[in-house]
C-alpha cells in the first residue's frame, strides 16, 4: 500500500471515529434525557437510567464493532517493513 493510500485510510478512520462519537453522544442524550419524563421503572430503577447508562454502553459497543469490521484496516505504518515484505 502506498504511503498516500495509508494517509487516506487513516483520515477515513479518523472521520468515522468522529461521526461515531457524535452518534454515541446523540444516543446518550436521547436515551437519557429523552426518557427522563417516563414513569416506567425496571428493577426499581427509572428507565432513563437504563437507557442513558446501559443502553449507551451497548450502543457504543455496537458502534465500535461496526467501525472495527467495516472501517478500520490493519496496515503497517513502517515503510521499511513493506520493502522487506516485497523482497
Amino acid at each position: 500500500m502506498k504511503e498516500s493510500a495509508k494517509f487516506k485510510q487513516a483520515n477515513r478512520e479518523a472521520k468515522a471515529t468522529v461521526v461515531a462519537t457524535i452518534l454515541v453522544i446523540l444516543f446518550w442524550c436521547a436515551a437519557g434525557f429523552g426518557l427522563a419524563d417516563s414513569q416506567i421503572m425496571f428493577l426499581h430503577t427509572p428507565l432513563w437510567v437504563w437507557g442513558g447508562c446501559v443502553g449507551t454502553w451497548i450502543f457504543s459497543v455496537i458502534v465500535a464493532v461496526v467501525l472495527a469490521r467495516y472501517v478500520f484496516m490493519d496496515m503497517s505504518l513502517d515503510a521499511d517493513k513493506e520493502v522487506k515484505d516485497h523482497e
